[in-house]
């Protein structure tokens, strides 16, 4: 055999050796412990609903699926990582629809969420309720926004995180309810919603199932919900849209993403073992009272689903003019 021909067959050999080794992994998938990274503290929504698929991804895939919080920048450093992270299905990510926005909003977001991620599964939504401290005076939004053209300085607003759906959907109220006040922004849900129970701030938007129990304990008010119509649980508090900004609707949504070029075994897999996750009596248990509807699609369906959510994003962005430096 000649020189050139011994080489040939060598790397020939390595390849097919390298191609049944991958092979091997991604049929033995998950063979260690898999990190699912929320990019915010915990205490929120999007770790809720991270822990939840957790509990219930090791229960039925047999290897740890660990929550792992990396918050910084309104969710970028967490995500980044993921991006960044080896397309081998052991760093997943759980987010919002901030990732998506961020790129419309803030300057040199270091990835591209359709180039740099796969989209594994659309997990399912929960609802937005504008929450006031009980000091404020006013019993629904119409009446809040009235109160806060005409005394501006007397009222303060605040959001979990730049580029979340909570912010945008307050910068989207700024805009139709002609407001001018500036908006605080905080390190997460635990810290807005604690600086709102004490009265520091008095007015936030964000997910039901983290305001929902303040609610009911009277530590709060509900003054409108983002959805279409009034949700069943609050028959009483009015939508956005019928709070005088017509047309009114934003849901936030959570979703499981993967690295780029994630192969599609592992894809397949964890599309099924999410949607199997999302369908459990414990999501109905830990998230359906207060909320959260469980709607799991893959990525045939989540990825122009995303699409289209940039899309109403970026008109938001654009008609508020939303720029962070």
């Amino acid at each position: 055999m000649t020189t050139r021909k011994w080489i040939g067959a060598l790397l020939g050999a390595v390849l097919a050796a390298t191609g049944l080794a991958a092979q091997a992994q991604t049929q033995n998938y998950p063979n260690r412990p898999v990190r699912i990274i929320v990019p915010y503290v915990p205490g929120g929504t999007v770790d809720l609903v991270a822990r939840v698929l957790a509990q219930r991804l090791t229960e039925q895939m047999g290897q740890p699926f660990v929550v792992e919080n990396r918050a910084g920048a309104s969710g970028v450093i967490g995500s980044d990582m993921v991006a960044k992270a080896a397309a081998d299905g052991y760093t997943l990510l759980v987010q919002s629809p901030t990732l998506i926005a961020n790129p419309l909003m803030v300057r040199k977001v270091p990835y591209d969420v359709v180039t740099d991620f796969t989209p594994v599964s659309f997990l399912g939504s929960v609802p937005m309720v504008v929450a006031a401290h009980p000091s404020v005076p006013a019993d629904n939004l119409q009446q809040f926004l009235e109160a806060a053209r005409a005394k501006p300085q007397n009222f303060s607003l605040g959001t979990s995180a730049i580029g979340s759906p909570m912010h945008v959907s307050l910068e989207a109220i700024k805009f139709g309810g002609k407001l001018e006040m500036p908006i605080v922004a905080y390190r997460g849900t635990a810290a807005a919603l604690n600086d709102l129970l004490g009265g520091q701030i008095s007015l936030i938007i964000d997910a039901l199932p983290s305001t929902a129990p303040h609610i009911a304990s009277g530590k709060l008010k509900a003054l409108a919900v983002t959805t279409r119509a009034r949700i069943p649980g609050m028959p009483s508090v009015p939508t956005v849209a019928e709070s005088g900004i017509p047309g009114f609707e934003m849901v936030t949504w959570y979703g499981l993403w993967a690295p780029a070029k994630l192969p599609e075994a592992i894809s397949k897999r964890l599309t099924e073992e999410s949607a199997k996750a999302m369908r459990s009596s414990l999501v109905t248990e830990r998230l359906g009272a207060q909320g959260f509807v469980a709607a799991p699609m893959g990525p045939a369906q989540f990825a122009p689903y995303i699409t289209k959510e940039i899309a109403t994003y970026a008109r938001i962005v654009r008609d508020a003019k939303i720029q962070i430096d």
